[in-house]
């Protein structure tokens, strides 16, 4: 797919962009820096950082300044965010003490960050720049992301850090993880990075039918 041309594709993005840099430098006021990993403790902050980068290189093709859409990357963050919205909810609604370690989070830094902020990535993945014309680096990418995350916390995070404090454990970022045995955290990894896997092709699937429903060819 075609660079779009200036317009209101170029004003959406920008508007994404600097949406995304505003709150990306905002974290920075409200984690406390004493903990080792600082924000980039939690999934929710890798997630952020990836729309960041994404935003920019989508803002870079409307600009004129890049032919190269970059979708394998643009379709992982697509991913990942989809994942931080499931997981963050679906805990958020069994518990907010499960997720947030640091206690409640500013309501707009809530609903951007798990609503608002991969919504309008989204919206321009699969509408604007048509994402998941290549699966399998778009699996490489989301493998390498979660198994990423999961080794940092587990690795460096974890073992730097006395807080938050569970009953099996201390120092992962999120209290829920410090209430789970090793075994049981392997576990949910694994299931954690098959459900990626499984977004990604339901997200390919989603991809394939807009574009046919729009008329716009796939490579």
């Amino acid at each position: 797919m075609a660079a779009h041309p200036k317009g209101w594709v170029l004003n959406y993005r920008w508007v994404v962009f600097l949406l995304a840099l505003g709150f990306w430098f905002y974290q920075f006021s409200q984690t406390s820096l004493d903990h080792f990993g600082w924000q980039f403790r939690f999934l929710t902050i890798w997630g952020l950082t990836a729309a960041l980068i994404t935003s920019w290189l989508m803002l870079r093709l409307s600009l004129g300044r890049s032919e190269r859409q970059f979708n394998a990357i643009v379709s992982a963050t697509a991913v990942l965010e989809v994942m931080v919205v499931f997981l963050y909810w679906k805990l958020w609604f069994t518990d907010p003490a499960l997720v947030n370690s640091d206690g409640p989070n500013p309501w707009y830094q809530e609903y951007y960050l798990h609503a608002l902020g991969p919504a309008l990535m989204l919206f321009d993945a699969f509408f604007i720049l048509g994402a998941f014309h290549s699966l399998w680096r778009t699996c490489l990418i989301v493998l390498a992301i979660f198994v990423g995350y999961t080794v940092w916390v587990e690795v460096l995070v974890a073992p730097l850090n006395s807080f938050p404090e569970g009953s099996a454990t201390h120092g992962l970022p999120y209290p829920f993880l410090n209430d789970m045995a090793m075994d049981q955290r392997l576990v949910f990894y694994g299931t954690t990075i098959g459900t990626g896997l499984a977004l990604m092709l339901i997200g390919w699937v989603l991809a394939q039918i807009i574009a046919r429903l729009r008329g716009v060819p796939r490579r």
